[in-house]
């Protein structure tokens, strides 16, 4: 090839070759992802869905969000069509280049038939070159060069005999190396017409599709949010550590994206200067007076009104604010999520001392609270049976004036089918039905947790300092499951109602005694110093079947002895309270205990081979639970929200928090796939000192109001052991110091005076 000479394609065969590629390349792939395909419905779940007017009405407000759907959708259609018609025309176009290649026959092309003399050959050779010459008025260069091959083929000897051995005059055919475009792109009278296009593709259109690209990536988030709504969430958070809920929906309602010089999107009409006005009138408590930057801004204040509206669900004019409405309350789940991650990151760098300032966990857990007040268009405080279709605040009259009130919406499907109907009595047999499909529908999950320390040699034993791995494991199911089991308890929600974010009852005792210390510091960061408590003379209850010896830890701080000390207090005045405790320990680390267990009785017994094959095939499942926890998923269930006008699908926050200290230990993990189970992993830094610390997981829904729920962890912190000073395999006995002294000298190697002597 180093001598072959590349040319541009004269006939423009080859040229065809290359277009019919490049078609097949961007059609197949276009037709499969955008050829507009109508979604089949299944009966079956279009049965299960609500058939409530406020539902029916959320559909046509979905459909006619998009009016130019069909329209888009033909256009679409019309450019895949014309392509593949493209492709059908240069496919047959191609075709008959290699038909006329591979069916040369000098008899056809001649119109004689086979077995003609030479005599009618050369009359009929010229007769049609004739009118096929190109010097002729009626010549044709192509057809006279195919005459001319036929007739050579027919009476030169040589031409003959390629024709019969090669079916081509001219012998056999040579690889020829080319480019696949026509020759009239490097054509001179078309040089400036090429190199103008070349300009404009590559000096024009390529720049401004890049820098339009972006200008518009550069100005968003990882979540699709502005860049200055993130930077005013960070001031907000950061100024205020621990906020309330109305000043989270107050910060919410100034993001930029709802401001006309950020967003093109928003609509400004002259009716809101009527319209507005009259609506803040009507919405008490709405801090329009703060004369904070951007809280004070028009735009803010209206903004800030609709959502007030919304939660309150009153009806607004529906040619003007209800589109506003809409579309702000659209756009707050991204928003919440991103607020959510800026006060987690100013956690972060609260405790890498970057900042004074530590947000509390009701900061955050505020900013979680937001998501399911949006979705359900209702205030946390309300009765969450209101998520239901047809019942509204006159309805709750009729869950609370019975022996047992019915406060919860598990306490609702707990309840018999006769129970269920004569609470429900209000509701005709066909909004009855909607509701139960409603209710039904709405998750229960399955809530577990393991703790474990990865990577040490008893992973149940949990030293100061170490790398703590949370796995949590999540299992969902619909309500309808629970439909008259009353086996489930209603205590393993939270208390939202209690101060702190919800503590159980167990630890009521721990909080009397904390109450002096009510801004106590988060226990693995150093404490202030206080008098040193009494210990309890009572020991401590075996946690472990199987104890491990250890040095003797170093001497605890004084707050973290006084909390020692309190706990062991409280379990020798309630002695069933301790056992309980004890047992709920042993279940919450069941699996640890009893992988741990299993696998130091085989680590005497077995061999250090089979130690190395454990440990491999544990590392082995360690590497497939993270590449199966590293996938993200957007789709779950859908939840019914007749008062949010877009789809909507379950997610869920999941995390670890100190409620004594009232600070969060773990990011929280956004979780978007939980469709039947889901498994996620959470880390936190053990405290530097040793002691019993209760720490909760917790699990918030970000669609459903008061469906959260949450898990005590009790950690039972060693002291770290020592460094060794001297180990077994450090140590070298006699036998091999005094071989390694009578071999020192000695080379393995022979050399040429030990050769000679032999």
């Amino acid at each position: 090839m180093g001598g072959q000479k590349f040319e541009y394609d004269e006939s423009g065969a080859t040229y065809f070759y290359f277009v019919l590629s490049f078609l097949a390349l961007i059609l197949v792939p276009a037709t499969f992802y955008y050829w507009p395909r109508k979604r089949k419905e299944d009966p079956a779940k279009q049965a299960e869905l609500c058939q409530c007017p406020s539902c029916k009405q959320k559909q046509i407000i979905i459909e006619q969000s998009q009016p130019y759907k069909n329209v888009k959708n033909f256009f679409i259609m019309l450019a895949i069509i014309s392509g593949w018609v493209l492709f059908a025309f240069l496919a047959i176009k191609v075709s008959q280049f290699d038909y006329e290649m591979s069916n040369f026959d000098p008899y056809e092309i001649l119109g004689l038939p086979p077995g003609a003399t030479q005599a009618e050959i050369k009359k009929s050779y010229r007769k049609q070159s004739l009118i096929l010459h190109p010097d002729k008025e009626t010549g044709d260069e192509k057809a006279f060069m195919k005459l001319t091959k036929a007739y050579q083929a027919l009476t030169d000897d040589e031409a003959r005999r390629n024709w019969e051995k090669y079916g081509n005059p001219d012998g056999p055919g040579a690889m020829s190396f080319g480019i696949a475009l026509p020759s009239w792109i490097v054509e001179k009278e078309n040089s400036v017409w090429v190199l103008g296009l070349y300009a404009l593709v590559f000096m024009v259109a390529l720049p401004t599709a890049v820098g339009t690209w972006w200008y518009r990536s550069i100005r968003f988030s990882g979540e699709q949010v502005l860049l200055d709504t993130t930077q005013m969430y960070f001031y907000f958070c950061h100024k205020t550590p621990s906020m309330p809920l109305k000043r989270a929906l107050m910060i919410l309602a100034a993001s930029c994206e709802f401001d006309r010089r950020h967003n093109s999107e928003i609509i400004e009409r002259i009716t809101d200067n009527e319209e507005v006005p009259m609506l803040l009138r009507e919405l008490p408590n709405l801090g329009e007076k703060n004369k904070e930057q951007p809280l004070c801004r028009p735009y803010s204040i209206k903004a800030r009104a609709l959502l007030h509206a919304h939660l309150l669900r009153m009806r607004l004019p529906q040619d003007t604010l209800e589109v506003d409405r809409r579309y702000i309350v659209s756009r707050c789940p991204d928003l919440i999520v991103e607020m959510v991650n800026c006060v987690n990151q100013l956690i972060a760098l609260a405790y890498a001392r970057r900042i004074p300032r530590l947000p509390t966990i009701g900061t955050i857990e505020n900013c979680m609270k937001l998501s399911p007040m949006i979705v359900q268009g209702l205030w946390d405080k309300k009765s969450p049976l209101l998520q239901l279709p047809y019942i509204t605040d006159d309805h709750l009259k009729y869950f609370v004036n019975r022996k047992k009130p019915i406060k919860s919406l598990l306490q609702l499907a707990q309840l018999s089918g006769e129970e269920r109907r004569q609470v429900l009595r209000f509701l005709n047999d066909k909004q009855f039905e909607d509701v139960m499909k409603v209710l039904g529908n709405m998750p229960y999950i399955h809530f577990q947790v393991n703790t474990e320390v990865i990577d040490d040699e008893n992973s149940t034993v949990v030293t100061a300092g170490a790398i703590v791995t949370v796995t949590v494991f999540l299992r969902r199911t619909n309500m309808k499951e629970l439909f008259g089991d009353t086996s489930i308890k209603e205590k393993d929600t939270m208390k939202d109602d209690e101060e702190g974010g919800g503590e159980n009852g167990e630890k009521g005792e721990n909080d009397k005694n904390d109450k002096k210390d009510a801004q106590k510091r988060p226990v693995w960061m150093k404490q202030k110093k206080h008098a040193p408590a009494k210990k309890s003379k009572k020991p401590a209850p075996k946690q472990q079947a199987k104890p491990v010896p250890a040095p003797a830890p170093a001497p605890t701080p004084a707050p973290a002895q006084a909390a020692t000390a309190t706990e062991h207090k409280s379990k020798e005045k309630e002695p069933k309270k301790k056992d309980e405790e004890g047992q709920g320990e042993e279940s919450d680390e069941g699996s640890s205990d009893e992988s741990g267990s299993s696998s130091e009785g085989s680590g005497d017994k077995s061999s250090p081979d089979a130690e190395d094959d454990d440990q491999w095939d544990k590392f082995q499942k360690r590497l497939q639970k993270r590449e199966r926890l590293e996938g993200r998923s957007k789709s779950s269930h859908p939840v019914h929200c007749p008062y949010f006008p877009a789809e909507k699908q379950e997610y869920w926050w999941c995390y670890i928090c100190d409620r004594k200290s009232n600070t969060l230990l773990t990011a929280p993990a956004h979780v978007t796939a939980l469709v039947s189970a889901h498994e996620l992993q959470l880390r936190f830094t053990a405290p530097r000192w040793p002691g019993l610390y209760t720490f909760v997981c917790c699990l918030r829904s970000d669609s459903y109001i008061k469906m959260e729920q949450e898990q005590d962890m009790k950690l039972d912190v060693k002291g770290a052991a020592a460094v060794p000073a001297e180990h077994p395999q450090w140590d070298l006995s006699d036998s091999d110091s005094e071989n390694n002294d009578e071999g020192g000298n000695e080379s393995e190697f022979t050399t040429d005076d030990e050769v000679e002597e032999e």
